[in-house]
């Protein structure tokens, strides 16, 4: 059973992530051979302020 952990910026819309958890679970299911049912998607969403690239914080590249 593939748990898939994601993690984004904040600010997707609930559609977005159904639409991206369907195409990791067929994508899974494709690739991996798993069932469908049994592939789970975790998203996770991270304050802008609290992730960084290249040592600057999201926050500050509005």
């Amino acid at each position: 059973m593939p748990t898939i952990r994601v993690e984004l910026i904040e600010g997707r819309t609930p559609e977005q992530k159904k639409q991206l958890a369907q195409a990791i679970t067929q994508a899974c299911a494709d690739k991996l051979g798993s069932k469908p049912e049994s592939v789970d998607v975790l998203f996770f969403d991270i304050p802008r302020h609290d992730w960084a690239t290249g040592g600057v914080p999201w926050s500050e590249k509005l």
